[in-house]
């Protein structure tokens, strides 16, 4: 296919030596089997911010993946610390660069699971740390169905960009965190909630497309699922025939 956009997918960097005695950079393979299957190419991102200048010539839209990790709270300025935050700060660090500069650029920015969160806080928002901890609920956002299954509903808050998009009201995700927005950052506009009130969507819609969604729909479970990245991969398309 002529013009196939080239998504950019952010890493995650472990230290264990399951696979290798010294750091190794991961990612789930369905980040990248999703963007293949619905037309763009997934091209994975290693923590080099020197480059991001170079790589935002080249590709034409960008993922913020999520992990088993958080986002240190000193970035939005809590000095507390909860005991199950496990933070990774080199790839936040990288993460944050590289979307300052993607938003500079106007290129079209997806935010998955930790990377709403990462979205919300460039903006100046908040986190809660730990759901459990801090609110009172019955969904189990750390559900312990597996992943490829949905577990609870998303109300999608009509007249949204991501209500435009999908066409629903409300959807069925599968949840697998224990963070999530707890003040939305300046300019941006909350697009979906869960029963319980657990923000699982932000937009800023003074973008081109700039979305953070709790859920993973890269395992395209439910028709939403690929509805939302199908639009996202044509954005990026977009820019690549432009170019």
């Amino acid at each position: 296919m002529k013009n196939k956009p080239l998504i950019g997918l952010t890493l995650d960097l472990e230290k264990n030596k399951s696979y290798s005695v010294f750091p190794w950079y991961a990612i789930r393979k369905n980040y990248c089997s999703s963007v293949s299957s619905l037309g763009g190419i997934p091209i994975p991102l290693a923590y080099d911010i020197s480059a991001i200048n170079t790589i935002l010539d080249k590709l034409n839209g960008f993922i913020i993946t999520g992990g088993a990790f958080d986002i240190n709270p000193s970035y939005f300025s809590e000095k507390k610390k909860y005991n199950s935050v496990i933070t990774k700060d080199t790839r936040t660090q990288y993460e944050i660069k590289l979307c300052e500069e993607v938003l500079k650029r106007n290129l079209p920015l997806l935010g998955i699971c930790g990377g709403q969160q990462l979205i919300n806080v460039i903006y100046g928002g908040s986190l809660i740390q730990d759901i459990n901890s801090e609110i009172k609920t019955d969904i189990n956002h750390e559900q312990r169905n597996p992943r490829d299954q949905t577990s609870h509903s998303v109300n999608i808050i009509k007249y949204s960009f991501l209500h435009k998009i999908i066409g629903q009201e409300n959807i069925l995700v599968n949840s697998a965190h224990h963070q999530s927005v707890k003040a939305p950052g300046s300019g941006l506009k909350i697009n979906a909630r869960a029963n319980d009130g657990v923000i699982e969507g932000i937009e800023d819609n003074s973008m081109n497309f700039c979305i953070g969604v709790q859920w993973h729909p890269e395992f395209l479970i439910e028709k939403s699922d690929e509805t939302f990245l199908q639009y996202f991969i044509n954005k990026a398309k977009k820019n690549a025939e432009s170019k």
